[in-house]
């Protein structure tokens, strides 16, 4: 099972190559990066907004984990659509170690012999006799909801005007409800991850919006489509409103 555990993760040898690229630039800045990793913790560096440049600028950059990149990307992509809070883009960047591994994404559990590349068939598979399963079942729709149109929105828009195949909006609802539903049910409140769901549910339009910032810009920068730029105008405006 997928958890916000990301940053939990993040070993000493991190902490050091974040205190490195934060205070790069001076002396001043790496004695004021040590007293805040001793005085807030590692989350006061991992928020520096020198951090992602550095990241992406520096050699040192190239030294990061990837547990480290990703969770500083995520993060301060959802930043930039007004999500600012950690457990959610734990979870994100959760979602994409997870899944940017081979067969994860199709896949329930690692012990689970099922295989899902559609929604519908997870949608079929709601309702069946065993709880943990159900609950597991509830949980992959809502992740594979978000991978999909998080990362690969143009193939979304491509299969939309091409084939006839369903949009964004689709993945949204159908994410939202696995989400909302794996919140419901008893499990998660045994597990404590109800909240967790709850707002995954509620905030999932600026988490696929934040994957979508992410994958245009690092996974598949060179597509300049007429597809792209007009989910792009149609994303902005909506988080505009919102």
């Amino acid at each position: 099972m997928i958890l916000a555990n990301v940053r939990a993760s993040l070993s000493r040898n991190d902490a050091q190559l974040v205190l490195q690229l934060v205070g790069r630039r001076s002396r001043l800045d790496l004695e004021a990066a040590e007293a805040g990793l001793r005085n807030e913790g590692i989350d006061s560096l991992l928020d520096d907004p020198r951090l992602l440049a550095a990241l992406m600028e520096a050699q040192l950059g190239a030294l990061a984990s990837l547990p480290l990149f990703c969770y500083v990307v995520v993060r301060n992509a959802l930043k930039k659509v007004g999500e600012h809070d950690r457990v959610l883009a734990d979870y994100t960047s959760a979602i994409l170690l997870h899944f940017g591994l081979r067969n994860r994404s199709t896949r329930i559990g690692t012990a689970d012999d099922g295989q899902y590349d559609t929604l519908a068939a997870l949608v079929d598979s709601l309702d069946g006799p065993d709880a943990q399963r159900n609950f597991l079942v509830r949980v992959h729709l809502g992740n594979y909801a978000l991978w999909v149109s998080g990362i690969f929105p143009d193939m979304i828009e491509h299969r939309r005007w091409r084939r006839g195949g369903p949009n964004l909006d689709y993945y949204e609802e159908l994410g939202r409800l696995g989400f909302q539903l794996a919140a419901d049910h008893r499990l998660a409140q045994e597990h404590g991850l109800a909240t967790l769901y709850h707002e995954a549910a509620r905030r999932f339009a600026a988490m696929r919006l934040a994957l979508n910032a992410v994958s245009d810009s690092l996974f598949f920068p060179n597509n300049n489509s007429p597809d792209r730029l007009m989910r792009q105008v149609r994303d902005e405006g909506r988080w505009r409103v919102s």
